[in-house]
């Protein structure tokens, strides 16, 4: 029970302050309010259930991610297995990773319009870059001395990649992964926001432009709920193959 202490202590002190210092405000709610309209919201049908924008969200943030990391860790494979090619990449991957994912929006609408194309877009650039960069650390991180068995072996390119480096990289990819859900989820969320008509960010903008504070707190906590137990079930999966691969359960990042 200790982990839900503070959480609880804050929600109580949440509800004292909404109904005796601030009540009645269009800023802030009790939880208790909160969670009532979470409740109406949740028998909504069509276009406002709160279903149909959660996947939503959850769709367009895990396809960008595929299509992020799919391109950073088979680039960042690249640029950590030659020197070469990291040298050759370097001013072009520094020129372009500080740009914020959410600059790309105007643009994004210009080429893809509205829906579900330009938020993956968007998604996708955000989470390429910290795979691209952890990935690429992961692959300078591989024994030498596999690397060195490999090309006794004479592998090819292919099976030295997925037969040595790979499994190597396994514990570090995961963390890679585990820092790519979370910014998928957090660059879905703010397109949704920013430009998006669409989704959980949206239906928060719409309860906040309408006044209903309750609505929207329910909303933001909703959203807090979605990527904890997003986390929750990419941290157990992490677990279960560490343990697959003969790792123990303690050595594996939390």
């Amino acid at each position: 029970m200790r982990p839900w202490v503070f959480p609880l202590l804050l929600l109580a002190l949440l509800e004292a302050a909404a109904r005796w210092l601030v009540p009645g405000s269009d800023a802030l709610a009790p939880p208790s309010q909160a969670l009532l309209a979470f409740g109406k919201a949740l028998s909504a049908s069509g276009d406002d259930s709160v279903l149909q924008a959660t996947a939503f969200t959850l769709s367009s943030a895990a396809l960008g991610l595929l299509l992020g990391a799919a391109l950073g860790v088979t680039l960042g494979l690249v640029l950590g297995l030659s020197r070469r090619a990291a040298a050759m990449g370097f001013l072009s991957i520094e020129v372009l990773r500080p740009v914020p994912s959410v600059a790309l929006i105007p643009l994004a609408m210009l080429v893809f319009g509205f829906g579900y194309r330009m938020e993956i877009s968007v998604v996708a650039f955000a989470t390429f870059w910290p795979l691209l960069i952890l990935t690429q650390a992961a692959a300078r991180q591989v024994e030498p001395q596999l690397l060195e068995v490999a090309h006794a072996l004479g592998l090819s390119a292919w099976a030295r990649t997925t037969q040595i480096v790979l499994p190597a990289m396994v514990p570090r990819l995961f963390i890679a992964l585990r820092l790519g859900v979370s910014f998928a989820l957090v660059v879905a969320v703010t397109v949704e926001i920013a430009a998006n008509p669409s989704g959980m960010g949206y239906a928060m903008m719409i309860a906040q432009q309408s006044l209903a504070p309750d609505l929207m707190l329910a909303w933001l906590a909703w959203i807090g709920v979605v990527g904890f137990a997003i986390n929750a079930l990419t941290l157990r999966l992490q677990r279960a193959i560490a343990h697959r691969m003969g790792e123990p359960r303690t050595g594996v990042a939390p």
